[in-house]
């Protein structure tokens, strides 16, 4: 990797020499810089390499990442200021058609968000908001989670005071849902969640989720395993393969940690999917009777599920994103590319 990394810095050189229109520079700026760039490549080998090569190899791609972009943007400076003297003295045709404004476009997790709601929408799911400062009662009583349950402490949890916080899961609209409406029930609830994590490349304080409920009559597990699995290969692909393992929720019983197929090895196995060819994307199980309990629903009559999912998670699988906080630098050069 260090033959690629000195063998980029020499390129750099040539590549800038031959560039003389800014329509060249920005493709010099994609090639090393861009989501799919020659620095990206090498920022993906680093958490391969043991810890006494990581520290300096991160360096020294990190001095490379600043070398050039110092380079391309003197490289555009120059060939603006070039381009300046040519412009006014070059004719005005107004037969041209103008140019367009820029025009911005949604966030990334907007755009997810949106994708996500547009597949549930044509599998008849509406769509519902709730409040982000909640009570303890809609965010754990309600939801089967006893007193003594690690999540109640104040690691996992913002307390604005004893009994009112700020949301971990938009499980909450759930139970809200039920409490004013009678089954069938068929919704998603997209949102903000807040949890005190240390800020990392996979975790933030803030989130976002987008949680699923299904309730009525003979609702089977098997109901629960066809919706996701056509949502998955809706979002994803439909090469993607989907498996369900065994796993527990409070809420939810019996319960699953949903996984599919590595979209980046393709199953392979690669340090994205730990090399085992499978990411965990959400969790999902059958409401548990409990909860039906608190919202005053007849569990004989009535069965369901439910289903949540990190919009913040499932935007890198689909795109490749490394780092979560990418997302909230407001970096313009990475979210232009979505």
């Amino acid at each position: 990797m260090l033959e690629k990394l000195e063998g980029a810095k020499k390129n750099l050189q040539s590549d800038t020499k031959a560039i003389n229109t800014l329509e060249g520079a920005e493709q010099l700026k994609i090639k090393y810089l861009g989501r799919k760039g020659i620095i990206n490549d090498l920022m993906k080998v680093i958490p391969t390499l043991s810890a006494e090569k990581r520290a300096a190899f991160g360096q020294q791609v990190n001095s490379l990442k600043i070398e050039i972009t110092n380079s391309i943007e003197e490289l555009i400076k120059r060939l603006s200021t070039e381009a300046v003297p040519k412009a006014k003295t070059e004719i005005f045709d107004v037969t041209l058609p103008g140019k367009r404004p820029f025009i911005g476009k949604s966030h990334p997790l907007t755009q997810t968000i949106d994708d996500v709601t547009e597949v549930f929408a044509r599998l008849g799911f509406d769509v519902a908001y709730g409040p982000e400062v909640e009570s303890e009662y809609y965010n754990f009583e309600a939801l089967n989670i006893p007193p003594d349950h690690p999540s109640r402490t104040d690691f996992d949890t913002f307390y604005i005071k004893d009994d009112v916080i700020l949301r971990s899961q938009t499980s909450t609209v759930q139970i809200r849902i039920m409490e004013r409406q009678k089954p069938p029930i068929r919704i998603i609830a997209p949102g903000r969640v807040y949890r005190p994590d240390t800020v990392d490349a996979r975790h933030s304080f803030m989130f976002h989720q987008v949680e699923g409920l299904l309730v009525d009559e003979g609702v089977s597990f098997a109901d629960l395993k066809g919706v996701l699995n056509q949502f998955i290969k809706t979002y994803f692909g439909q090469n993607i393969q989907m498996r369900l393992r065994p796993s527990f929720f409070p809420f939810t019983e019996p319960s699953a940690e949903v996984d599919i197929s590595c979209s980046i090895c393709g199953g392979k196995g690669c340090s994205v999917c730990s090399y085992s060819g499978w990411v965990e994307i959400l969790g999902a199980g059958m409401v548990d009777p409990n909860v039906f309990k608190s919202v005053h629903y007849d569990a004989e009559k009535y069965t369901g599920f439910a289903f949540g999912m990190g919009v913040e998670r499932i935007t890198m699988l689909k795109h490749g994103i490394s780092d979560i906080r990418l997302f909230y630098e407001n970096d313009i050069r990475f979210l232009s590319q979505f």
